[in-house]
């Protein structure tokens, strides 16, 4: 038996051959197993639910990296700013931010970007495609992360609670959100002018008044604006709609 499991095992890991292939992709695998544990993902069954914030997942082993997340313990810290991290590959994701090393390029637009997830989502952009949709309100995403993320504005479950103000949410990043508001700590600062900002969003936001690109235009006029409540505005210009009544 021994003897069978070590031919089985030099014949599968040294020789590279991949004899179970997946029929809804063409992916190859060397074990049938694994095989069977990639084919969850087409079918969209996810079997490991987390505790502490419902998220589920097709692999055991992705939910037990993912309640990491949960844990206070952060071993791994950051020799540039100190910040700590549970993960060892977070931290080296987050490591990339401070060599400004962008490897990943958009053959569209020339974009550069430093991970290749966050290139991914960018090319979403050319293509026009948002194939996630939330079935509660019909919002499109361009991936399944943010559809998810979305969904718990719709679930009425909120365990995670705000100790400042009693607010609650439906996941930690959202509670973690929103305690920015309390402690007033503004960690993205612009390059430009020096303002700080709490969410890395409206640091984005606000850096389009220096670049001067105005990506939101209207329909009607072709004006274009930097910012997209700029444009919703101008737009009750040609709806005609007049929010403000004089109650003289």
């Amino acid at each position: 038996i021994q003897s069978y499991r070590l031919k089985a095992h030099q014949l599968l890991i040294h020789t590279g051959v991949k004899p179970f292939s997946c029929d809804q992709c063409g992916k190859s695998f060397t074990r049938i197993c694994k095989l069977k544990s990639h084919q969850l993902i087409h079918t969209g069954v996810k079997p490991f639910s987390c505790d502490q914030c419902g998220k589920t997942f097709t692999q055991r082993w992705n939910l037990k990296t993912h309640q990491l997340v949960h844990s206070e313990v952060k071993p791994f810290s950051c020799d540039q700013c100190g910040k700590t991290f549970a993960l060892r590959w977070s931290l080296k994701l987050h490591q990339v931010v401070h060599t400004k090393f962008k490897a990943f390029n958009c053959d569209q637009c020339g974009k550069s970007f430093t991970r290749k997830g966050h290139l991914k989502r960018h090319h979403m952009i050319h293509v026009g495609g948002k194939s996630f949709v939330c079935d509660q309100c019909g919002k499109s995403f361009q991936d399944r992360d943010h559809l998810e993320r979305h969904q718990g504005v719709h679930s009425e479950v909120k365990p995670f609670t705000c100790d400042q103000c009693g607010n609650s949410f439906s996941g930690i990043d959202r509670l973690k959100r929103h305690q920015l508001i309390h402690s007033g700590e503004k960690s993205f600062s612009c390059d430009q002018c020096g303002k700080s900002f709490a969410y890395v969003s409206h640091l984005k936001r606000h850096q389009l008044i220096h670049s001067g690109a105005k990506q939101f235009v209207c329909g009607d006029c072709g004006k274009a604006f930097t910012q997209v409540s700029h444009l919703k505005r101008h737009q009750l210009i040609h709806s005609r709609v007049k929010l403000f009544v004089c109650g003289d």
